[in-house]
């Protein structure tokens, strides 16, 4: 009696449970058509033949091999400059942390238009370190580097976050217990401490490449859009607009298609669980 009690209360349990899923599917649909409808509108849009036709042109190939090396030169620079910041902020207490912490949001929030008039002025040619590298016969502005310095400048904080968060979730102990047995700072670091932090690491890399590489405004104002110099694809898209559509259409797909592999690849790799 009680057996057929107990069971009778599970399936009800889980018929309830059912139509609860349901529901909350349901509220959920708006949302999702909301993500997906402007995606599936564009590459509804879009002609496989004229799509390969585009792929041919100078200006979309050279701004594809613009992106991807400025994009992955940005987050290299923000690796090897950021990660120190990171293990710092995640190991040590020290006045203003909290100042410091909210400089590194600060680009995150701040209107990239800013962002550009603000590189603009610290390393243009008249800029505050802009000049003195003018004076030695070396221009920044409207360069390569300055689209490296523009998404490395958007994109950086990303990383510097995830890190931090990484870095803070290794315990002490395993870090003091291998000094006590004679390793050094920087072994401690690279044997211990980064391996228990690489899942943080890896992701915060990755979401730095791409948002990198969908940088649009500090790079139109500090970098310009010079075709085959500093034109990146978004810059390619804003002409695009204007000159043809279908070239416009066809780097839409390309960054569409680029950061969507690149985040699902390391979503799989970093969470395991959302194989399932």
């Amino acid at each position: 009696m009680f057996s057929l009690w107990l069971r009778a209360l599970v399936v009800d349990f889980t018929m309830r449970s059912l139509k609860t899923s349901n529901r909350l599917w349901l509220l959920s649909l708006p949302f999702l058509a909301f993500l997906i409808l402007p995606l599936l509108a564009l590459f509804l849009r879009i002609q496989p033949e004229q799509l390969l036709k585009n792929l041919g042109q100078p200006a979309v190939y050279q701004a594809i091999w613009l992106s991807l090396s400025t994009t992955t030169l940005a987050t290299g620079v923000t690796i090897l400059i950021g990660t120190p910041v990171a293990y710092q902020m995640a190991r040590r207490t020290f006045p203003f942390k909290s100042v410091v912490d909210t400089l590194i949001d600060l680009p995150t929030v701040l209107p990239p238009a800013v962002a550009g008039v603000a590189l603009l002025l610290a390393f243009g040619r008249r800029g505050l370190l802009g000049s003195l590298f003018a004076d030695l016969g070396i221009n920044i502005a409207f360069t390569p580097v300055a689209v490296v310095i523009a998404q490395t400048f958007i994109a950086a904080p990303l990383y510097l976050k995830s890190a931090i968060v990484g870095f803070a979730g290794v315990e002490a102990e395993l870090e003091q217990a291998a000094a006590l047995d004679g390793a050094s700072r920087w072994d401690v670091f690279r044997r211990i401490t980064t391996p228990l932090a690489w899942r943080a690491l890896l992701s915060g890399a990755v979401l730095t490449w791409a948002r990198a590489l969908g940088e649009f405004g500090a790079t139109i104002i500090f970098a310009g859009n010079f075709p085959g110099r500093t034109q990146t694809m978004p810059l390619a898209i804003y002409i695009g607009f204007e000159l043809d559509l279908n070239v416009a259409l066809t780097l839409s797909a390309i960054l569409i298609v680029f950061s969507f592999l690149v985040l699902i690849l390391v979503k799989l790799l970093v969470h395991p669980a959302l194989r399932y």
